[in-house]
């Protein structure tokens, strides 16, 4: 199978994808996240890093779910065309949080 090249919105959108994640881990440690995700800590850092900027559906769903995201969340965040609507680091912790 022959991989695309990552469009420039793909790799920014990896990125915004690494930056929630990260936010919403906080002080939990990586290790702990991938493994109750079923994946390997090295899986989750490349994709917290934007290093994996197109993981797959069902890795991004495990991800959510370990961390409390709803997949509305993540779209909301990571998506380009509603990014003016995507929660502000403050804003996302008090989501989180509540």
């Amino acid at each position: 199978m022959v991989r695309l090249p990552l469009t420039p919105t793909d790799v920014e959108r990896g990125q915004r994808l690494g930056a929630l994640l990260r936010e919403a881990r906080g002080e939990r440690s990586m290790l702990d996240i991938a493994l109750d995700a079923g994946l390997s800590p090295e899986t989750l850092r490349k994709i917290e890093s934007g290093r994996v900027a197109t993981p797959a559906f069902s890795t991004i769903a495990a991800i959510a779910e370990v961390l409390g995201l709803s997949l509305d969340q993540v779209w909301a965040t990571i998506s380009p065309a509603r990014r003016d609507t995507a929660p502000s680091g403050e804003r996302l912790r008090e989501r989180l949080v509540s």
